[in-house]
């Protein structure tokens, strides 16, 4: 099997569904569409639209990660104004990824990598079938110790109750 390469033009120009990522001319398919994936994606949602509205809240928004060769597409993310650009070009304040059952760590590793070395602050990944939630920073990815996800500058806070929700 062989990989047919894109230009990042065609790919930002081509509707795909579900949304794909663009990886070094490659478009990369994501594994979303379950029930638990889009539940907790709705509750993240859905919780920070109502508790933080002066925050702007996107599911599966384009981010280029990397100029000219990467865009990818986090679950959710937060930005604390409206880049106004389709292709979000700054980084995020967070990036949340949800797990589904077929994604690879590895592959999950090298996008959180991407996003911390962007300059995104605060990346968070959501495990729904062990209904955990992870940080990653410093080239680690730990597990949450407490009921709730939290972040300064501004401040906010995420029970994991209100995630987790009716899982």
């Amino acid at each position: 099997m062989s990989t047919v390469l894109v230009s990042l033009a065609e790919y930002l120009n081509t509707a795909y569904s579900p949304d794909r990522e663009y990886v070094d001319g490659v478009v990369v398919e994501r594994h979303v569409g379950e029930r638990p994936h889009s539940l907790i994606q709705r509750n993240l949602v859905v919780y920070l639209q109502t508790h933080y509205p002066d925050l702007q809240v996107w599911p599966e928004q384009r981010v280029r990660t990397v100029a000219g060769r990467r865009s990818r597409v986090p679950d959710v993310c937060i930005t604390l104004q409206d880049p106004g650009t389709d292709v979000f070009e700054t980084p995020p304040f967070v990036a949340i990824e949800i797990l589904s059952r077929r994604d690879e760590m590895s592959e999950l590793l090298e996008k959180l990598e991407e996003y911390s070395t962007f300059g995104v602050p605060h990346i968070w990944v959501v495990d729904p079938r062990r209904q955990k939630v992870f940080r990653y920073g410093h080239g680690r990815l730990e597990q949450l110790e407490g009921n709730e996800l939290a972040s300064s500058g501004p401040a906010i806070r995420l029970p994991l109750d209100a995630v987790f929700r009716g899982l």
